[in-house]
């Protein structure tokens, strides 16, 4: 019997996927667990529609992430340290970083910055932060001696 997989099924296929599976797993299992309905004509444009707007969300993301990512250029977060001799007391952490941007009205999860390590150098620094898949925003992070 032909199924479209509504979601992941594990050794049988992805969401959105058309498989071949025998009458009784799909009755049995598939079905009543909404894991996958019966391939038919409805049931493809349905499928279609689901795709296009997944699409159409995707491009609306991506450029969100794009205009963010110009926004993100633009802004030099500025630190206040103690250091004492050139080296820094404490560290500037990816916490930081992300409510520093929220106070200048970009919510950015702190998950999201790149290979980040924590910055105790003086001077300017630059961070990645992923905001889309392909993504890819870059601050400027200056720490400076109080």
């Amino acid at each position: 019997m032909k199924v479209i997989l509504l979601s992941d099924v594990k050794k049988v296929g992805k969401k959105g996927e058309v498989k071949n599976v025998a009458d009784g797993y799909a009755k049995n299992f598939l079905f009543p667990q909404k894991l996958a309905v019966q391939a038919s004509e409805t049931a493809f444009k349905v499928l279609e529609k689901e795709k296009d707007a997944k699409a159409k969300q995707d491009e609306q993301n991506k450029q969100k992430a794009l205009e963010t990512k110009e926004e993100l250029e633009k802004i030099t977060l500025e630190f206040k340290v103690k250091a004492k001799d050139g080296k820094v007391s404490g560290a500037i952490t990816n916490a930081k970083i992300a409510e520093e941007l929220g106070k200048k009205g970009i919510t950015i999860d702190k998950k999201k910055l790149v290979d980040y390590e924590a910055i105790s150098v003086l001077g300017e620094s630059e961070v990645k932060v992923e905001l889309y898949k392909g993504v890819i925003g870059k601050i400027k992070v200056v720490l400076v001696e109080e």
